[in-house]
């Protein structure tokens, strides 16, 4: 289904890092003209799933389902501050990925909710060939953070689909 105004609409892509959420977004021909806001331009820091996730929820989700136009900062993560804001038309059919994009907050507003799943070592080998070295010291620490946040919310319950990849 396209994106149009009478049709607008809502997709969360969840997963844990590497499971090829991304990927698997860029591929799909069926959210082609959607807006697509990966919650790694969100996350403040290593240390932000959680404050990524609620940041999403409150200026990008919650704003959107009004009507109204929604607004948040990105992260600049060579800076360690806020970057430029990305806003999105509340008539634009909106794609949120990344890890705590699909909770038992954003649920309820999806028109669309997928979990991607891979096993560890195809998402370990995925992440550390996308984000080189820079990720292999924080691999542990995030994956902490996705234990936490996925015990909480069990997203993979909350999807409509299951997509191994």
């Amino acid at each position: 289904m396209r994106s149009d105004a009478t049709t607008r609409q809502l997709v969360l892509v969840d997963g844990r890092s590497g499971a090829g959420k991304s990927e698997w977004v860029a591929q799909s021909d069926e959210y082609a003209g959607f807006v697509v806001v990966s919650l790694d331009d969100l996350y403040p820091g290593w240390d932000g799933l959680d404050a990524g996730h609620i940041r999403a929820y409150e200026q990008l989700v919650l704003p959107w389902s009004r009507g109204e136009r929604a607004r948040v900062a990105t992260w600049d993560w060579g800076q360690g501050a806020l970057g430029p804001v990305i806003e999105i038309d509340p008539e634009a059919s909106v794609v949120i990925e990344g890890c705590g994009a699909l909770s038992i907050l954003t649920a309820p507003y999806a028109t669309h909710r997928y979990w991607i799943e891979a096993d560890i070592e195809v998402r370990k080998r995925r992440a550390l060939e996308r984000d080189g070295e820079l990720f292999a010291p924080y691999w542990t620490r995030w994956a902490l953070q996705e234990d936490r946040f996925y015990s909480t919310h069990r997203s993979w319950e909350l999807a409509d689909s299951v997509v191994r990849t």
